[in-house]
């Protein structure tokens, strides 16, 4: 094995600028890339280069070149090389609240086993993981509209969710999913949650994950870190984008943010700021 793959010297990401929901990134790691998180988002991609590995559901699952991945929102996973030469993929983060625009209140589509072979989510998948050559483009917002409604449709149908609404009040759930965005940088209680929405927070819970796929606090949390993200790249330090994002200093903002991206704060600026491809 190459011992110049061996660390992470080599590693890097390539990040498009966020638009509407979605986040797009290419990357290439020679081995360890991620451990254990979970994100509160779809995390759709396609293997380039070589084996990418990652325990998900309890299974060990493998990547290669031309099949697609598809995470469903919360659900814990990490990621590796599964051989010596490394892996290149791409990747794309969509908010659930997207896909619910498009299906209308139906539970989130669920894909077994992480990786597909289905031909229309891969069709599906092609204008948003399109190819680059140097920064990431940005998609048109017509381009990206009329794409996110054929990926939501193809994993309905890959799913094999039933097309009629679920039960449950969706109404009330999306007025939580506002709300929190909304107020994402101080500290929302339930009776909060229950006055806006008009439901009690038991029922509201188990709305909110049949459609969004996440607790209310889950996605609070990770709408601060996606704060956290932003302010790490203009160069303000650790403890101030703590108190900024309203964590209750550094090491709250350590572990949450390790949790739901595989690694620490530092080492994702490091590999954000400076990281060009080979």
């Amino acid at each position: 094995m190459n011992e110049r793959k061996k660390g992470t010297a080599s590693d890097w990401v390539k990040r498009a600028e966020p638009t509407e929901g979605i986040e797009r990134i290419e990357a290439w790691f020679g081995g360890k890339a991620y451990g254990l998180h979970r994100h509160d988002t779809y995390a759709i991609g396609r293997t380039l280069a070589g084996v990418q590995s990652f325990n998900y559901r309890r299974t060990l699952r493998h990547s290669v070149p031309g099949q697609t991945m598809v995470l469903h929102p919360d659900e814990l996973h990490d990621g590796q090389a599964g051989t010596g030469e490394g892996f290149r993929y791409r990747m794309l983060y969509v908010e659930p609240a997207l896909i619910q625009a498009i299906l209308g209140g139906r539970a989130l589509p669920f894909v077994e086993g992480g990786v597909t072979t289905d031909v229309r989510v891969c069709r599906a998948t092609e204008a948003l993981l399109q190819r680059t050559e140097g920064a990431l483009p940005p998609l048109e917002t017509l381009e990206q509209h009329d794409a996110l409604t054929e990926l939501a449709l193809a994993l309905a149908q890959a799913s094999g969710a039933h097309m009629a609404a679920d039960s449950g009040d969706y109404a009330s759930a999306a007025r939580a999913q506002e709300f929190l965005h909304a107020n994402c940088d101080r500290i929302i209680t339930l009776d909060e949650l229950e006055r806006v929405t008009g439901r009690d927070r038991f029922a509201l819970s188990r709305d909110f994950r049949k459609f969004y796929g996440t607790s209310p606090y889950r996605y609070l949390t990770m709408r601060r870190l996606d704060l956290v993200r932003r302010l790490m790249l203009t160069g303000a330090s650790l403890a101030d984008i703590a108190a900024h994002a309203g964590f209750a200093d550094q090491s709250h903002m350590t572990r949450q943010f390790t949790r739901a991206f595989g690694m620490p704060p530092a080492r994702w600026r490091a590999i954000a700021r400076g990281a060009e491809p080979r």
